[in-house]
């Protein structure tokens, strides 16, 4: 049987909700992703940011391939149910595939789309496969 504090989130029809991760410390948004019951769950129990990923099909424990874990310290659920924001300590200080800090790093200067924060980390050399 679901924990009654699963049930109380409206999922989307895919059983998704949207969570945020954002620095415990700076408050900084480092990225945005889904979860599903079992991913937030596990999240719960293991003390670390675990997502659906959508593309793969499948739970995506957060820094499994890059090193790059998400320490959970806390959740918070939104007013309608339907979003969660995640405080993590991000390991390594990377949380974008990119190598930066944040998933939000382009920024909109004179009509397009640059990029505002450097490269901490070449991604090849993240991602070994």
């Amino acid at each position: 049987m679901t924990a009654d504090w699963l049930q109380q989130i409206k999922w989307t029809e895919d059983g998704l909700v949207p969570a945020i991760a954002q620095d415990h410390q700076s408050g900084r948004v480092l990225m945005l992703a889904w979860m599903n019951a079992e991913s937030l769950r596990l999240s719960v129990e293991e003390g670390r940011a675990i997502y659906w990923s959508r593309s793969r099909q499948k739970l995506w424990r957060k820094g499994e391939e890059s090193g790059h874990v998400q320490k959970l310290h806390d959740i918070r659920l939104d007013c309608d149910g339907d979003a969660l924001v995640l405080h993590v300590e991000q390991l390594g200080g990377i949380a974008c595939h990119t190598g930066r800090q944040s998933c939000f790093y382009l920024s909109l200067k004179e009509g397009r789309w640059q990029a505002a924060d450097p490269v901490l980390k070449d991604p090849s050399d993240i991602y070994q496969g």
